[in-house]
């Protein structure tokens, strides 16, 4: 199969194309960066192009039987000025692909989702059973009251695992456009009889991730920290709870996905969460990762972020149970791997290999291809 892969060179397209291209397959790679062939062996094609150039794009098609959309402005960002930035970027570059998707008669798509269209994860409440709590007002995060109490009586809330069939409730920009890309997509599949799939992808963490950049995800943040030899900064007080899934797990998901969809009745989407299925805190993540890199330790520093999340963790069943997936990367090993493996530089380009790691000061890298 011919998969077109947007975002190609970048951190989860890189080992998306390497693992299609070990299943056999032919990636073609579209992505601003200046090496679209990266990940590629010999042989291999990209364009060098913007998502929303529909004249690139319509190129990248030709003689394509699959889309894996991976192209996505990603991260919480720094403030809502980002807005148009990230409604540019993911909202209007798959509302172009889509359209040229149409045009040219390609009609299977795997989208790269996130767990962020849920907003809050599950909780139940001991009197209330289910609920879902609204944002938490400035006023708790600023006295420390970071857990979301029940909407209805104020107790206590055990967080659990969220469903696909979950209310969507973004909290921030990037969960918004994400969540418009899944009904972009499903618009589509209706109009045309495709075949689409979204991957609602949890906190993905592994080699070649952007580093000193506030659209990475979180791991990236605690490994770029002590790549300066600083100690990760984490926020709250360290006990929100997210699924780490190992990016070549990721990778694995798309590609079982990819070749799932021909099996998949057409004019319609399906969401899959692509999660670990073993809920972590983030200071745990951060705790792991100082202690693989020789430290220093994290520090805990009670701030937050507005638009974060208390709690978002997800039963990835249906996944495993329709697509016969499963994720063969452990939390402790997939974070002692990372502490060791090599991050991008923060304007996407190749990834910086790690050398000498001395503990205290910052590591010393080499640029590898």
């Amino acid at each position: 199969m011919r998969v077109l892969v947007t975002g190609g060179a970048g951190f989860i397209g890189s080992h998306v194309v390497e693992a299609l291209r070990d299943a056999g397959h032919e990636p073609v790679v579209l992505d601003t960066a200046a090496d679209t062939t990266c990940g590629i062996e010999a042989g291999g094609s990209g364009v060098r192009a913007d998502v929303r150039d529909a004249e690139a794009v319509a190129r990248a098609l030709r003689g394509v039987d699959a889309v894996c959309h991976q192209a996505a402005m990603v991260g919480l960002g720094r403030d809502f000025a980002d807005a148009p930035a990230y409604v540019g970027a993911n909202d209007l570059g798959t509302a172009v692909l889509l359209a040229e998707m149409a045009r040219a008669g390609v009609g299977r798509l795997v989208l790269a989702g996130s767990m962020v269209v849920y907003g809050e994860g599950r909780y139940l409440c001991p009197r209330h059973g289910e609920v879902r709590p609204g944002p938490r007002p400035p006023r708790d995060l600023e006295a420390g009251r970071f857990e979301p109490p029940c909407p209805e009586c104020g107790a206590a809330l055990e967080p659990g695992l969220v469903g696909e069939d979950a209310p969507a409730d973004p909290r921030n920009v990037y969960a918004a456009t994400k969540l418009a890309q899944e009904h972009l997509a499903a618009v589509w599949a209706r109009a045309t009889g495709g075949r689409a799939v979204s991957l609602r992808y949890h906190n993905v963490y592994g080699d070649g991730m952007p580093r000193d950049t506030p659209y990475a995800g979180v791991a990236s943040f605690f490994r770029s920290a002590l790549e300066r030899g600083e100690p990760p900064r984490v926020y709250e007080d360290g006990a929100q709870r997210r699924d780490f899934v190992h990016v070549g797990d990721v990778a694995a998901a798309n590609v079982a996905a990819l070749e799932a969809l021909g099996e998949r009745p057409g004019g319609s989407l399906r969401a899959y969460n692509t999660g670990s299925g073993q809920p972590h805190t983030v200071g745990e993540a951060a705790r792991a990762l100082a202690a693989a890199f020789g430290g220093p330790e994290p520090v805990v520093t009670g701030e937050y972020r507005l638009g974060d999340v208390r709690h978002i963790t997800a039963s990835s069943e249906r996944l495993r149970r329709e697509l016969g997936w499963k994720p063969e990367v452990g939390f402790a090993e997939g974070m002692a791997r990372f502490a060791k493996e090599p991050l991008r530089g923060p304007s996407g380009g190749p990834p910086e290999r790690v050398t000498a790691q001395v503990p205290g000061a910052a590591a010393v890298g080499t640029v590898t291809p």
